[in-house]
C-alpha cells in the first residue's frame, strides 16, 4: 500500500513519532531507547536552546494508517554559517525494512530543506555535535550506548541505495580497565604536574564550585571541539541548560577537570556508569519505575562498563599530556567502583591524535557509524 509522509502537527502525531521505535525494536537485545519525554523535549523551545538558532521539523511515515518510519529535518543556522553550506541534516530517523518508507521519509526532509533554500542533505544528525550521530554501519550485535544510535543492519543498505555516500566516519574505542595505571600515562601524569603545572580537581572540592567550573568545562568543549566534523558551539543558553539537566547526575569523581597555574579549566572529561540496561528496563519512559533502574544505576549497582561521553583539551595545551591526567586519575576509580571496561563516545576516524592516545591500553576499535550526504537537485 503507498506510504504517506506526514509533518508532526497534533499531539497524536507527536505519540506516533515519539513511540515507533519501541513498537520496532521490542524483544531487541541491542537496543537501548531514549526516554519518551526527552524525545519530546528536542521540538520543544522551552526545552531546547537550540531551536533558538534552528529550525526542526518531525515527520512520521504511515501505511494504512499505521507508524511505519519517522524522521526529522533540521536546518542549524548556526552551523551552515560557520561552514558556510546549506545543509539541512536529518536524525531521529527509524523505518522499517521497506524502501519506499525510507525513500519516502528523507524525500519529505529533502523538499521540506529546499523549501528553506538548503541544497545537501546530512545525516543522522542532531543540532549540534553533543547530541546523537552517525548511523550504525558495523557491530550490529553489540548493545547500544544512551548517547549513541543503534540501527538494524538493513539501514546502511538503504542510504547507499537511495544514492547517499559517506561524509565521515566515527568509531568508538572499548578497552578492558587495567588493575593499575599503565606506566606510560602515569610517568607522563607526573611530568605535566611538576613541569607543566597543572593539576586534576573534582567539583565540590575545597574552593571548586560544581556550577561555576562545569560552566568553564562547557565553554572549554567548544574550544577543544570547534574544528571538529559539523560543529556547532554551544551557546550560553544551552550552558545553562545542560547545566540544570546534567550536573545533578554527575558522579563528580568520575568527572575530573584540568587546572592550570592561573585556575583555568584547560581539560575536562565527563564519564558515567553506562545505563543502557537501565534504560531498557525503563523502556523509555520514567514512570511507573524507569526512574528506579536509572537511579540504580546511577548510585546503588553500577553495570560492568563506563561511558567516557566528553573528552576535550584546550587548544593551546593539546599535546601536552593532558589526557595522562585523566587516565591516571580515573582508572584507580574505575577499580574502586567495580567497572570492568570502559568506551568512549564517536571519535572521527580521522583524528589520529585522539586515537593513538589509546595505544597502551590495547583499544578495541567498534562500532562504525556513517554520516550519510547527498546533494539536493532542484
Amino acid at each position: 500500500m503507498k506510504v504517506e509522509v506526514r509533518k508532526v502537527t497534533c499531539r497524536q502525531s507527536m505519540d506516533d513519532f515519539v513511540r515507533l521505535p519501541r513498537l520496532m525494536y521490542r524483544g531487541v537485545p541491542q537496543y537501548v531507547p531514549d526516554l519518551e519525554r526527552d524525545v519530546v523535549a528536542v521540538f520543544c523551545r522551552k526545552s531546547n536552546p537550540g531551536l533558538e538558532f534552528s529550525d526542526v521539523q518531525p515527520f512520521v511515515a504511515y501505511r494504512d494508517d499505521i507508524p511505519v518510519g519517522r524522521i526529522a529535518g533540521i536546518v542549524n543556522r548556526k552551523a551552515n554559517e560557520r561552514w558556510q553550506q546549506r545543509v539541512v541534516r536529518f536524525g531521529l530517523i527509524e523505518f522499517i525494512d521497506d524502501l519506499d518508507v525510507s525513500r519516502a521519509l528523507l524525500d519529505a526532509v529533502a523538499q521540506w530543506g529546499q523549501e528553506q533554500g538548503m541544497d545537501t542533505l546530512q545525516g543522522p544528525l542532531g543540532i549540534t555535535d553533543f547530541d546523537k550521530e552517525g548511523m550504525l554501519v558495523e557491530d550490529f550485535h553489540l548493545t547500544g550506548t544512551m548517547n549513541t544510535i543503534w540501527n538494524p543492519d538493513y539501514y546502511p543498505r538503504h542510504m547507499e541505495a537511495l544514492g547517499f555516500q559517506k561524509a565521515v566516519d566515527w568509531l568508538q574505542i572499548r578497552i578492558g580497565i587495567p588493575k593499575e595505571t599503565p606506566l606510560r600515562y602515569s610517568r607522563t601524569a607526573q611530568y605535566v604536574r611538576e613541569q607543566i603545572g597543572l593539576r586534576v580537581v573534582k567539583m565540590g572540592d575545597a574552593g571548586i564550585e560544581p556550577r561555576r567550573y562545569a560552566r568553564q568545562a562547557l565553554e572549554m568543549f567548544n574550544e577543544a571541539y570547534a574544528p571538529i566534523f559539523g560543529f556547532s558551539a554551544l551557546s550560553e543558553t544551552q550552558i545553562t541548560a545542560f547545566l540544570d539537566r546534567y550536573l545533578p547526575l554527575l558522579d563528580r569523581q568520575m568527572a575530573p577537570i584540568v587546572l592550570n597555574e592561573q585556575g583555568e579549566v584547560v581539560g575536562a572529561a565527563v564519564t558515567i556508569g553506562s545505563l543502557s540496561r537501565a534504560l531498557q528496563k525503563a523502556d523509555g519512559r520514567l514512570w511507573p519505575t524507569g526512574w528506579y533502574h536509572l537511579l540504580k544505576a546511577l548510585k546503588w549497582k553500577h553495570e560492568d562498563t563506563v561511558e567516557m561521553l566528553l573528552v576535550g583539551v584546550r587548544p593551546d595545551y593539546q599535546g601536552m599530556g593532558v589526557n595522562a591526567l585523566f587516565f591516571d586519575d580515573l582508572i584507580p576509580i574505575y577499580n574502586r567502583y567495580g567497572f570492568k571496561w570502559a568506551e568512549t563516545g564517536p571519535q572521527l576516524e580521522n583524528n589520529i591524535r585522539e586515537l593513538s592516545q589509546w595505544k597502551a591500553l590495547q583499544p578495541e576499535y567498534v562500532k562504525r557509524r556513517r554520516c550519510y550526504i547527498k546533494e539536493l537537485r532542484s
